[in-house]
């Protein structure tokens, strides 16, 4: 399994949201380094659903339930799409300043590349997230 974390605007598509349609297509990554994570991603990994540009956290975890696909939004045919479904909301959303202040994230792709929207977790990232939303 991988792990992910993947962001979104609130006002645009929010975790709630998701939680309301039940699936839905993860669409509009217009970067090519976040098309590559997305084209990595296998049925059954999970991604934390983060809160960009307002709010600048990751409120709970979804599951990847349909790999790459052609992105629904996208004319020229040449960008991907994938499709995920909620998995559980975190007991408390971690924010940017907790994830930036812990010395065991240090290395996470998405604080040395803030603006990439798609990035990949280690297990131990993953787990760590988890267990800060606990705290």
């Amino acid at each position: 399994m991988n792990y992910w974390l993947m962001k979104s605007e609130p006002d645009v598509f929010s975790y709630a949201d998701l939680v309301k349609k039940g699936k839905a297509e993860w669409d509009g990554v217009r970067n090519h380094a976040a098309q590559l994570h997305m084209k990595a991603m296998r049925k059954g990994d999970l991604a934390f659903f983060y809160h960009s540009n307002i709010g600048v956290e990751a409120v709970g975890i979804m599951e990847i339930v349909e790999e790459a696909t052609p992105d629904s939004t996208d004319e020229t045919g040449k960008w991907i799409a994938v499709h995920v479904a909620p998995h559980k909301k975190l007991d408390r959303p971690v924010t940017l300043k907790t994830m930036k202040a812990d010395p065991a994230l240090a290395d996470m792709v998405m604080l040395r590349q803030s603006r990439l929207s798609v990035a990949p977790l280690t297990p131990q990232q993953f787990e760590h997230i988890v267990a800060l939303s606990k705290a």
